[in-house]
Formats: C-alpha cells, structure tokens, sequence
C-alpha cells in the first residue's frame, strides 16, 4: 500500500472527471445530451484497451460472467450521464456538482432496498442529513413563483437530480456486478453499451460539430478513460476508506474551473448546501472505517493463537 499515491491518483481521477464536465458544458448549448454521451462513452473504450494490453490482461480483461448485469447497470449509468449532460446546460457546474452528490446518498439507501444491505440508525441520520443538503441547493431553483429563465432553471436541476437517482442505481448494479466481474471489465462493457444506447437519440437531432466541439467531445472520451483509470488505480494504492473522501474536491475544482471559464459564482447556498452534503458523506465514510477497524481487531482476536 502506497497511501499517498492513491491519494493523489484519486484526486487526479477527480479532477479528470470535473474538466470532462465541463467540456460538455461548453458544447452543451449547440450539441444533444445523447450525441455527447456518445462521444463520451465510445473515446473511453481506446483508453480502456490501452490499458489493459499494457497489463497483459487484454484476452481476460474484457471476458463476462454476467453479461445481463452489464444491460442493466449500462442502462442505468446511460441514463445517468445524459439527465447529467442536460443539466449542464441550464446550471453552474459547482450547482450541478453539488447537487450530483445525492447519488452516494441514495445509494445507501437503494442498497438497503434492493440488495437487503443492513443500514443502522447512524447511516440513516447521515443520509437525511445529506439530503437536506440537497434540499438547501435545490430550494431557490423550484421556488413555484417564476419567471421563464427561473423556469429553465429549475428544469436543469429536475434533470440533474434525476441523473443522481439513476446514478445511484448503477452504483448498486455495480455492487452486484463487481462480486463476479473485473473492475476493468464493468468499466468497458458500461462504455459500450452507453455507445449503443445513445445512437437510440440520433433521429432525435444529432448536429454536425464544429471542429472545436469535436476536438472537446473526443477529449471528453479521452478524460473519461483516464479519469477511469486512475480511479481504479487508486484503490490498489490504498485503502477505500483513506481515499473516498477525496471525491469531495471535485466541489473546489468545479468551483475554480466555472469562476475562470465560465464566469460562475457560486451561491451561498450552493455552498451551505454542499457542506452540508460533504459533512455527510464525510461523517458516513469514518463511521465505516472505524467498523472495518473493529472488524478487524475482532478477527485477529478470534484467529490469534492462545
């Protein structure tokens, strides 16, 4: 385990992940959500396969045991991106990374759902505390008094918030998938089955970009996989617990990226609302890893000879 390279592989991933956005953002106003998850999800796949190839693990890497849970996690990860891709358009990217942290939120709760994970009172109390963060960054956004812009919008935080809910679920397919499949592996086949969906919207208005917006979609499939990429690297690195907090930075790069290149500025409830959610987030991955350290005393205890 080598703690301080995850960390930094992690907030590299992070900071992958936060410019993709915001190259969307900057096509989002002339190109379809569906076209951009295209881009998106087939410029990942060369990255994918590079690595892989370089690992040796190109004839292995890419093979399934659960070729449906792919369907329905790749379904539900499309869906995701592009309510996500959409939203873009109509928000500051800090709103709309503040607000995407709902996904791991409700996450804990679809898990207790639907694959019967126990959750105790402390997680749940962490969770409504989370979304009342949420709440305070949704607030001005669905005001019933408004005008057309207001109107816009609240459309685009509807539509960003339901990329979180949708992201959630694929959070709980991957859980499924990953008890039998690589990392490598959901990451790939997600990238091809978005592909495939999102040719779904090309009668819908597909444009023909101009050669700068084409230069950022195909860099925008390049940074997912390598944003991917460090991702998984980091959890070989060091431990889930030490680097998952990480994911919070991505608030300071939204908000450094949409001050200098697009002129945004944060709200004080943007800002409340997202501390609010971090604190949470924060207070639930501590709690786990305090556990995961007694859950281990406790074994070496019972295994310890005497």
């Amino acid at each position: 385990m080598r703690p301080l390279r995850g960390i930094a592989l992690k907030i590299g991933s992070v900071l992958m992940f936060i410019v993709m956005s915001s190259m969307i953002k900057a096509t989002a106003q002339h190109i379809p959500p569906g076209q951009s998850v295209f881009f998106r999800s087939f410029f990942t796949m060369p990255g994918i396969l590079t690595w892989l190839a370089m690992r040796g693990e190109l004839s292995t890497g890419l093979l399934s045991a659960n070729p449906l849970g792919h369907v329905w996690r790749g379904s539900a990860g499309t869906l995701a991106m592009g309510l996500g891709f959409a939203g873009l358009a109509y928000l500051p990217l800090p709103e709309v990374t503040a607000i995407g942290y709902a996904a791991p939120l409700l996450t804990v709760i679809f898990a207790a759902i639907f694959l019967n994970e126990e959750v105790h009172a402390f997680r749940i109390s962490c969770v409504a505390f989370g979304l009342t963060g949420i709440l305070v960054v949704l607030t001005p956004r669905l005001t019933v008094l408004r005008d057309g812009a207001g109107q816009t919008e609240a459309l685009g935080a509807m539509l960003v918030l339901g990329g979180a809910i949708f992201a959630a679920l694929a959070h709980v397919f991957v859980r499924k998938l990953v008890q039998t499949e690589r990392t490598t592996t959901v990451v790939f086949w997600f990238s091809v089955t978005a592909s495939g969906m999102s040719l779904v919207t090309l009668p819908f208005g597909w444009v023909i970009p101009t050669p700068s917006e084409a230069a950022l979609l195909v860099s925008c499939g390049l940074l997912g996989g390598l944003g991917q990429i460090l991702l998984t690297s980091s959890y070989r690195e060091a431990d889930a617990s030490l680097v998952a907090p990480f994911d919070y930075a991505s608030i300071v790069f939204a908000i450094a990226i949409g001050y200098f290149v697009f002129a945004e500025i944060p709200t004080a409830t943007t800002l409340t609302g997202a501390a609010l959610v971090i604190t949470a987030g924060i207070m639930i991955i501590l709690r786990e890893w305090k556990l995961g350290k007694d859950r281990a005393a406790q074994h070496k205890a019972q295994t310890s000879p005497g």
